[in-house]
């Protein structure tokens, strides 16, 4: 039956029409709510708790960009914004409070212009010129909230390592907020710092791989490193697992520095990083670094070489790329490009460990750092002096095992995840 519009609408005339997706006008039921988030970060347990363990005190907030709420609003502005906290100041480590320097840089003293609060630099500071800066700023207390990548050198987790000690001259109490491992913290893996060889990249001796959360450390330096102990506390998380990456904590991932755009690059960095000690690219002024490596003159042979090793967990790809700025800015050089398919078997640092065997042994042209900067990044001479005098993967990575082992012992007792 063919019916006119003016028909159509004359036939239903009166007649309730049914809501979209029902039957008969039948009521859909209500949708469910969307789930609680299974994991509940530091900073959202203090919130949840009403900042309890701040009352009466002025805050100061040792942070970067990385401090955001799940729904991406850095925590120095709902701090500032509740009533409840009296925040006095705010302390920026390397690349700044909101992020706007390179690697090796920082933002200075400043006046947020967002919060009108002062900000304070502690990049380049540590020991009693820290603890000036912190006893100046009028804080009782300091907040740590930083989110770090899981490995050694990554210098976020020594800014938490001298604000310690920097407090502890300053009088000061310092909370630490947990936030996820992004690389989980199932295991500790690489080689152990050896301390003739501490440095900002390294102040203590712990493994170039943690595999621990930023609260965790703070326990550990507290109870191994430091020789007077800082007033320390923790808000750990709810409902993070040792064997999360970090795609399963539902939180936002913001660039921890300009070079860490992704998870997949803090995977791979505690491997590929070793290649600031060389002269090859990491990768830095790429859409991928720490992801594509190599230099002027490196060819096929490398990702050749690499594919007959057989590594767990990753492909290479002979790879072409120019770099906008650092090693080999405005060249077109040849390298690889890591491809992670299994995130399980993966090792980054034996991973790592492979790329300088092979690169070395395919390309004439390789150099490390005339600073020796590899030494700093692995903590020791041990596999520079190794790489040099031809020993393999299996080889260089046996020869650190019995600190890695060492070290695991002392690492166990300051887990605090299942």
């Amino acid at each position: 039956m063919n019916l006119s519009r003016r028909g159509l609408l004359a036939a239903t005339a009166g007649t309730a029409m049914a809501p979209p997706g029902t039957a008969s006008g039948t009521p859909l039921p209500d949708a469910p709510a969307p789930a609680a988030p299974r994991l509940r970060t530091g900073f959202e347990r203090l919130a949840a708790d009403g900042y309890a363990p701040l009352a009466g005190q002025r805050i100061g907030v040792i942070t970067n960009p990385t401090g955001v709420t799940r729904d991406a609003r850095h925590i120095v502005d709902v701090l500032h914004a509740d009533p409840r906290v009296d925040v006095a100041a705010v302390f920026g480590p390397e690349h700044g409070f909101r992020g706007t320097a390179q690697a090796g840089g920082s933002e200075g003293r400043h006046d947020d212009p967002t919060t009108g609060l002062p900000v304070y630099d502690t990049y380049g500071r540590s020991g009693k010129e820290l603890a000036d800066v912190f006893a100046g700023s009028g804080a009782d207390t300091l907040v740590f909230d930083i989110q770090d990548v899981g490995a050694r050198f990554y210098t976020y987790i020594w800014t938490l390592y001298d604000c310690m000690v920097a407090a502890r001259r300053a009088g000061q109490r310092l909370v630490v907020l947990d936030r996820p491992n992004p690389v989980t913290g199932r295991e500790a893996h690489g080689p152990v710092l050896r301390r003739k060889f501490a440095s900002f990249v390294g102040r203590e001796p712990i493994a170039q791989a943690h595999g621990m959360t930023v609260a965790e450390l703070a326990l550990l330096f507290n109870g191994e490193f430091l020789e007077h102990p800082v007033e320390l506390a923790t808000v750990l998380m709810t409902g993070w697992r040792r064997g999360d990456f970090f795609d399963a904590s539902g939180l936002p991932w913001v660039p921890p520095s300009p070079n860490m755009p992704t998870p997949d690059t803090a995977l791979v960095y505690p491997g590929t990083c070793l290649f600031e000690g060389t002269n090859l690219s990491e990768g830095r002024g790429t859409a991928r670094p720490f992801e594509l490596l190599g230099a002027a003159g490196v060819d096929r042979r490398w990702a050749a070489a690499l594919g007959e090793l057989g590594l767990p967990g990753v492909h290479f790809r002979e790879a072409y790329f120019s770099p906008t700025f650092s090693k080999f800015s405005g060249k077109t050089v040849g390298g690889v490009q890591l491809h992670v398919h299994d995130r399980e078997s993966y090792d980054p640092v034996r991973t790592g460990v492979a790329l300088l065997v092979t690169a070395k042994q395919v390309w004439s042209g390789f150099a490390w750092r005339s600073d020796h900067w590899i030494d700093k990044l692995t903590g020791s001479s041990l596999v520079r002096t190794s790489v040099d005098a031809g020993a393999g993967t299996d080889e260089v990575t046996a020869a650190w095992q019995d600190d890695l082992d060492h070290f695991r012992g002392v690492r166990r007792r300051y887990l605090r995840y299942a």
